[in-house]
């Protein structure tokens, strides 16, 4: 099994560094990490070459960010990568809330049936990023470079100009657009004298990553105010190979120093263990961190030809998951518009879209976030009265239980007011409004085998879903093709009980039509379109209407 946490990658010299004018590429990435690697992987998917330059040579180590969510992981399904990250992760849907030792609530986050991934899997990042780069490196148009530090840059009318620093000194890189996911302490952003603005909470929380057999079950257990730690939180959350991922909340006069030392987390997992009858398990400390968090975000994502996205752009509060599942929503929203901007299929105003429609929704991560940290750090003796008082509620009121906020687990933002929307003209119902990602569900193939609906959608091309059998659905099918556009068409069947549960996620009657973008969140919808409007719609969502 490869040790990802202990991985070097070569440093190697490029011919670029000895290029004079500065080579040129159509996009430059910089940072290797989850985000930069998703967009990279998907550009090339869309045969943009890319290249990545990251400062370091190595993965992130420890667990960091270890909960990816049902979107993120049809994002790498589209990518390659799916498979491998769910068959290594932990798969969970469970959520259990407790205060003081107590259980108040549980939850599910996918209670029905008909969709082919998890609500969530826990798996530690490294194994993330280690896939990621591994599909990369299976892919000739990503040119990964690393030990190539961004340490200036110039921005041109035509793109920028960026000097890079390497062990063989530094050189000139020139590009179209450059894609800045270089972290919370991004580089970039100090470069071009950017800042991101929010609140910072005065706590701290202590990660532990331990290793133990115990047989609790695959789930999230989160306690309020435990007697095994007193006045504070404390997260659970099994990971792959036998480890679990514990938070412990400390408040803001802890020691991070003194918290980090293994003789002190000993002691803090030795009761947790205790309280939930595991006195006699064995335990290993792995990695551990300290760490405060702040809920913030730059004012604008884009900056003439740089854009920024993940953790450089914005940040949020452990709670929730919310940090790096945005970022690789981030990357699945720029890709397909970077590509059809260098390819000369879309106008340069339609990366516009891409700073409004990510800052819309980093704005409701935050949202989510800082309410879910006040209500599990309260800041006031009045704040901790009000929680307490609904948590002691919440095991007979069902209404209470809508009050209790342990983090808002991350779903992908609806992008209802995005400018590539097409209005629509029909009277519909339930969650698939244009702007909202589409639900996946069961389907048949043409050729009878079993399916799934958005593995059918086409990954570098706009989608028609035609719902139904009979002459409507053979008229929108022809009126389709008539169109002229450039659109992959899936036959959703409602005769079968797959197709039936696809018609009534969609609200589908024969005949209906759903207009998927490239990312696959609905930009359109018709019951019976026309060839004019659904030119017309393809044109608004690539920004030339």
């Amino acid at each position: 099994m490869i040790d990802y946490q202990s991985l070097r990658f070569d440093y190697q010299r490029h011919a670029d560094q000895d290029a004079a004018p500065p080579a040129r590429h159509a996009v430059v990435i910089v940072g290797a990490g989850p985000v930069g690697l998703t967009l990279a992987i998907d550009l090339a998917l869309r045969q943009v070459p890319v290249v990545l330059l990251d400062n370091d040579n190595t993965l992130s180590s420890g667990s960091r960010a270890i909960c990816f969510a049902k979107r993120s992981l049809e994002v790498f399904d589209r990518l390659g990568c799916g498979d491998r990250m769910v068959d290594k992760g932990v798969s969970w849907s469970v959520g259990k809330v407790f205060f003081h030792d107590e259980q108040v609530y549980r939850f599910d986050l996918l209670p029905e049936p008909g969709h082919e991934r998890p609500a969530f899997i826990n798996l530690q990042q490294y194994y993330v990023e280690g896939y990621l780069v591994e599909r990369a490196a299976a892919l000739p148009l990503i040119d990964l470079r690393w030990n190539n530090k961004v340490t200036g840059i110039e921005q041109r009318d035509d793109g920028a100009v960026l000097t890079v620093e390497t062990p063989d000194g530094n050189y000139q890189l020139a590009a179209s657009y450059v894609a800045a996911c270089d972290g919370s302490r991004s580089n970039l952003r100090q470069l071009l004298g950017q800042e991101a603005k929010g609140r910072t909470f005065r706590d701290r929380f202590l990660i532990a990553d331990i290793t133990m057999d115990a047989p609790l079950p695959t789930e999230r257990r989160f306690w309020f105010d435990p007697s095994f730690h007193p006045g504070q939180s404390v997260l659970l959350h099994k990971q792959a190979d036998g480890m679990w991922r514990v938070d412990f909340q400390l408040g803001w006069d802890a020691d991070p120093v003194e918290e980090r030392k293994p003789e002190n987390i000993t002691p803090r997992v030795r009761a947790l263990l205790d309280s939930i009858g595991f006195a006699d398990v064995q335990f290993q400390i792995g990695w551990a961190s300290v760490y405060t968090f702040a809920c913030q975000r730059m004012e604008r994502f884009r900056h003439g030809r740089v854009l920024f996205a993940g953790d450089s752009a914005h940040g949020v509060s452990p709670f929730g998951a919310r940090g790096a599942n945005s970022g690789v929503q981030d990357a699945d929203n720029l890709a397909w518009k970077l590509a059809a901007v260098v390819q000369g299929e879309a106008p340069d105003g339609l990366l516009d879209s891409y700073a409004s429609e990510r800052e819309f929704a980093a704005d409701e991560n935050i949202r989510h976030s800082t309410r879910a940290t006040d209500f599990i750090t309260p800041k006031s003796e009045v704040s901790r009265l009000f929680r307490d008082a609904v948590l002691a509620l919440t095991k007979r009121h069902a209404f209470a239980r809508t009050l209790v906020n342990s983090g808002r687990l991350s779903v992908p933002a609806v992008l209802r007011d995005s400018p590539l929307n097409t209005a629509d003209a029909d009277a519909f119902k339930g969650a698939m409004v244009p702007g909202a990602a589409a639900a996946d569900a069961p389907t048949v193939r043409a050729d009878g085998s079993a399916g799934w609906l958005l593995r059918e959608c086409h990954g570098q091309q706009f989608t028609a879903l035609v719902f139904g059998a009979g002459e409507a659905a053979e008229r929108s099918a022809q009126v389709l093709k008539a169109s002229d556009a450039p659109l992959h068409i899936v036959r959703v069947q409602g005769t079968t009980p797959e197709g039936a549960l696809a018609t009534v996620r969609y609200d589908a009657e024969p005949g209906t039509v759903y207009l998927l973008r490239p990312d696959q969140h609905v930009c359109a919808r018709w019951r019976q379109p026309t060839a004019a409007t659904i030119r017309a719609a393809i044109d608004r969502a690539l920004a030339k209407a």
